[in-house]
């Protein structure tokens, strides 16, 4: 999502129940009230309950925040309220996990790639479980 300029996350309530995708997209509509040119891309992180919207520019996305407050509420299927929390998005500490990734890649590679994107803490070396018969670098 690039560094956080110009995003906002929508957090739910982690015990609210799961919603779809689509009415994801619909409750953006409805409350937001977004026309699809303003939006560059919508995000759901489904098991952390939120939802990432980047807009096209800074000035919608500060109007959105100022109109709504800090929070709007989300009405379940099963007629569950849910109150969801705005804030504008940080990169914070993030784990970025490699899939398929040669074992012939050397760390330094990997981190020179990785520091054009973001500032690299370490490079930890992991495995699959012992439980397996031969090691499986990971």
């Amino acid at each position: 999502m690039g560094d956080g300029q110009d995003t906002i996350v929508w957090v739910f309530d982690p015990k609210s129940p799961r919603i779809s995708a689509f009415q994801i997209h619909e409750w953006i509509h409805e409350q937001l009230h977004l026309r699809e040119e303003k939006v560059r891309m919508v995000q759901v992180d489904g098991p952390r309950r939120r939802v990432f919207i980047k807009f096209v520019n800074n000035e919608r996305m500060q109007e959105v925040i100022r109109t709504k407050q800090g929070q709007l509420k989300f009405h379940h299927e099963n007629g569950e309220l849910s109150l969801v929390q705005v804030d504008i998005t940080g990169m914070g500490l993030w784990r970025v996990r490699i899939a398929n990734l040669p074992p012939e890649v050397p760390n330094g590679t990997l981190r020179e790639t990785m520091s054009k994107y973001c500032t690299v803490q370490g490079i930890p070396e992991e495995s699959w479980s012992k439980a397996y018969r031969y090691p499986v670098s990971n």
